[in-house]
């Protein structure tokens, strides 16, 4: 009988890692990232999160900002790149994902990244800005008590941005939010299949 493959949001996948280099556009420039099997989209930056990286306006320039769901770090890195003086918390279950995230920052000299699981940020931290490709397949449960967790960190006046698959329920997501969070929900963008959701 053939084992079950890993899920991106697996905390400790058992395949090989299979480790690798990739050159991927980040905040306008060729970076170069650690990427590897059991993680999220391990073949490069997927389309979600490109929707999401071309919509969203340039995150704060100090304070903290949060990718949540970070796998190996498309949106956590563009954030450090284009933020030096903020602190970006990169959050994820999966240590592989975290790990990578890790190397390919000290690589890059971008200390400003902290690549942690969620128990490891400090209660007391609130978030100038929230990006995210959150983990729609973790199922709805889960992923509302994420966003329950998470939403309500944005410091006064900040936003979330989101981007969810269409046919994913990227609408019943905004409503959910709306309705259970009482936070505004914007859709400001809509391309290739995936919303893009700015959250009050």
């Amino acid at each position: 009988m053939s084992e079950e493959p890993d899920h991106y949001f697996t905390a400790q996948p058992a395949s090989a890692a299979e480790r690798r280099r990739a050159v991927v556009e980040l905040a306008g420039r060729e970076v170069e990232v650690d990427v590897a099997s059991g993680v999220f989209s391990p073949g490069g930056v997927d389309k979600g999160t490109r929707v999401l990286l071309r919509e969203v306006p340039a995150p704060p320039a100090e304070g903290d900002l949060l990718d949540l769901g970070c796998g190996w770090g498309p949106i956590a890195l563009s954030m450090a790149l284009a933020s030096p003086g903020a602190t970006v918390w990169a959050v994820d279950v999966n240590e592989r994902a975290l790990d990578l995230l890790r190397s390919t920052a000290a690589r890059l000299g971008l200390e400003n990244v902290r690549a942690v699981r969620a128990e490891e940020v400090p209660d007391d931290v609130r978030f100038a800005a929230i990006w995210s490709n959150p983990p729609i397949r973790v199922g709805k449960a889960v992923l509302h008590d994420l966003l329950r967790a998470w939403l309500p960190r944005l410091a006064a006046g900040s936003e979330a941005w989101l981007v969810v698959q269409k046919n994913l329920g990227s609408d019943s997501l905004a409503r959910w939010i709306e309705g259970e969070l009482g936070r505004g929900v914007e859709r400001t963008a809509s391309s290739k299949g995936f919303r893009v959701l700015r959250v009050d």
